[in-house]
């Protein structure tokens, strides 16, 4: 049987996403990547720089669970690295990332 437009909730209530608040989520945030040959990572010591792809000043990609959600910048908070949020990721871009 399907909802009449009237059935379906306009909001969501809090109490229907109380049980799912508990889940753990995995965030990571990914500065840049490369590619390099195992003979180049076995020559690689201490103050050694790998070049990464991204540019100095370009937003750092943020994932959940392995899906890109968000970007965002490097900061420092007491003493500690984090990022703020810059960018959401919209569910249409999530989408077309998909196909």
């Amino acid at each position: 049987m399907t909802e009449t437009p009237e059935e379906i909730p306009t909001s969501l209530d809090k109490k229907s996403l109380d049980f799912i608040l508990d889940i753990p989520l995995q965030v990571t945030v990914e500065l840049g990547r490369t590619k390099l040959l195992v003979k180049d990572i076995l020559q690689l010591n201490q103050g050694a720089v790998i070049e990464l792809t991204k540019l100095a000043g370009e937003p750092l990609d943020i994932f959940v669970n392995s899906k890109l959600v968000a970007r965002g910048e490097a900061v420092v908070v007491n003493e500690k690295y984090g990022v703020r949020l810059v960018d959401i990721v919209t569910p249409n871009e999530r989408v077309e990332k998909i196909l």
